[in-house]
């Protein structure tokens, strides 16, 4: 909400916001390993990999992905206020340490995993498990826990608690947001999120070819890319475990990195996507911390020269920072996006359809219908029930494509297919009503209409199109039930606020008409569109007429006349003079039909 205050929807300013709050997030990260380690160097080199790591584009690129960089700000002042709590430990610098905790659960729930992550740092680089063991009773909160280990698990009790309750409501905003979506088999899922944790590594050393949607394998994964990824957790995890002792940032670097990774691995399955570069933005601390402690380890171990550091990690951090920029300027523009998704993933129907609905914006109707196709065919595989929201969604959007190309038929029966796949899409019954209503089946497209509002019940643009179809009926009655129900859902609204005045106007019905309620909403309209809009003015002269203000009657049908004129609206513009006789002969609109 500042943003927009501040810069309108000029994006430049939204992308300088997420850009500011990435370089504060690394600054901290700095501030924090530096502060725990002593170490400035290494420390500086993590929290440049931070900066500039190629998988890290989308987060900072994609403004709607705002939440991860904000997160990270507040997860590395989490980070530092209990670093801050850890040296001197105290009931209010732990208060401080939950407020902001909340904030960054707020911003977003991946940090649930911050109790972890603070175990593993009491590990290494803070050494509390060491600490306790020997430490003598003290004051404050730890009086008399502070000498057992125990006391380190306990302490997290209260940010466990936050944990699970921010769980617990994103669960509910997700099932709110989306429905309830069936879950593939779970040993789908397991096996996606083994062999995910060992892509993002490969990633981390290679990150070429990344996409903005990597599609879900459609089928239950090899043996052997399964049996490899475990294996080679659980090695690595072992390894780590082994050499805690003598190279502890192992052990906090590699857990850190599966630990933060778990919310997202894909175990519980929101979205269609297999993986994202955007879930190892956090995440990806830990593998930087081990690479880079590592790197330090066996130089010293090598004696390798100083030098040879320096210039390889000069080398590293100028490839990466040139992956980076090649990968932002993918983010030019939505069709440079998708394209080069399509050029870097395979089946991609994810891509395919948000290319064919960016055509479709533009008027490109053949371009459009041939990805929303290529689309359809790519998901036909896709048997899941899971998968029928979004092949409902291309569907509709092949038939709008086809609608507007002039090919109504061809769009029904996409229309039937979509409703067929999710009953509860209301959108998809509200467009197969328009298509019905511009063939002349008024009764099916109220129907149509009338399933949408069951499912959403302040549908602005249903209300406002069945009282359209019931005004062509002759109901005005039940038109001016709805024009009304969209007046109220959204006071901005015109059209309905328009058609409800014209209603009030002309109705033939002497009960139904209302002169100075009609002159209220039409004038409002008027208002409302800037006075740009012809129709309006009729509507507006047709209500003075009806109260029997002629003059203003004519004064209104002829700037509408005008604005008719300049528009080269000549049919228009002689239904207007048509009118004005009637007012210069003091005759109200509805009487037209008599004289």
């Amino acid at each position: 909400m500042l943003d927009c205050q501040l810069y309108g929807l000029n994006a430049g300013g939204h992308h300088f916001t997420n850009v500011a709050l990435h370089t504060i997030a690394v600054l901290l990260l700095f501030r924090v390993l530096r502060g725990t380690t002593g170490a400035i160097w290494p420390s500086a080199l993590v929290a440049a990999l931070f900066a500039i790591h190629p998988l890290h584009v989308e987060s900072v690129a994609w403004l709607s992905e705002r939440k991860d960089v904000l997160s990270a700000v507040l997860f590395m002042l989490t980070l530092a206020a209990y670093v801050r709590y850890a040296r001197a430990p105290s009931i209010g610098r732990y208060f401080i340490v939950l407020m902001i905790f909340a904030l960054g659960l707020m911003s977003k729930p991946m940090l649930v995993t911050v109790p972890f992550v603070f175990l593993l740092l009491d590990y290494w680089p803070l050494r509390r498990f060491d600490e306790v063991e020997r430490f003598k009773p003290g004051s404050g909160i730890t009086r008399s826990l502070n000498q057992r280990p125990s006391f380190l698990f306990l302490e997290k009790t209260p940010l466990l608690v936050l944990s699970g309750l921010s769980c617990l409501v994103t669960i509910w905003a997700q099932d709110q947001a989306t429905g309830s979506l069936e879950q593939l088999p779970f040993t789908w899922r397991l096996n996606n999120a083994l062999v995910s944790y060992i892509e993002y590594v490969r990633q981390t050393f290679w990150p070429a070819r990344l996409a903005v949607f990597y599609p879900y394998p459609n089928n239950p994964l090899s043996i052997w890319k399964v049996t490899l990824a475990s294996a080679f957790l659980l090695t690595v995890s072992a390894i780590a475990i082994f050499l805690r002792k003598k190279r502890p940032y192992v052990l906090t670097g590699w857990f850190w990195y599966v630990g933060m990774l778990v919310p997202v691995i894909g175990i519980v399955q929101i979205g269609e996507q297999g993986h994202a570069d955007r879930y190892t933005y956090l995440p990806h601390i830990g593998l930087f911390l081990l690479i880079v402690w590592g790197a330090a380890d066996l130089a010293n171990t090598w004696h390798l020269r100083r030098e040879y550091l320096w210039l390889a990690a000069t080398i590293t951090l100028a490839v990466l920072s040139y992956g980076a920029a090649v990968q932002t300027s993918f983010w030019k523009n939505s069709e440079r996006l998708w394209d080069h998704t399509l050029s870097v993933t395979s089946n991609n129907d994810f891509a395919h359809n948000n290319l064919g609905f960016l055509h479709l914006r533009r008027g490109e109707l053949d371009k459009a219908i041939s990805h929303f196709e290529t689309a359809l065919k790519i998901r036909s595989g896709k048997r899941q029930t899971r998968y029928n929201l979004g092949t409902a969604l291309v569907h509709v959007n092949l038939a709008n494509a086809l609608a507007r190309e002039g090919r109504p038929e061809e769009a029904i029966v996409h229309y039937e297919q979509a409703v067929k796949l999710r009953p509860d899409y209301g959108d998809a019954y509200y467009n197969f009503g328009s298509v019905l209503f511009q063939q002349g089946r008024i009764d099916d497209a109220i129907a149509q209409w009338q399933k949408a509002l069951a499912i959403q019940p302040n549908d602005l643009a249903a209300h406002t199109s069945l009282g359209n179809a019931f005004l062509q009926k002759g109901w005005p009655e039940q038109a001016i039930v709805h024009y009304q129900k969209a007046v109220e859902i959204d006071p901005s609204e015109v059209s309905a606020r328009n058609n409800l005045a014209w209603v009030l106007a002309t109705s033939s019905d002497p009960s139904i008409r209302n002169g100075a309620k009609a002159v209220s909403l039409a004038a409002q309209a008027v208002e409302i569109s800037g006075g740009k809009d012809a129709i309006f003015f009729r509507t507006l002269a047709a209500s003075y007429g009806e109260c029997g203000k002629f003059a203003d009657a004519i004064a209104a049908a002829e700037k509408g006349e005008l604005i008719a004129i300049s528009r080269g609206d000549s049919h228009l513009a002689r239904t207007f003079e048509k009118d004005i006789a009637l007012y210069r002969a003091y005759i109200p609109l509805h009487q037209a039909a008599l004289h």
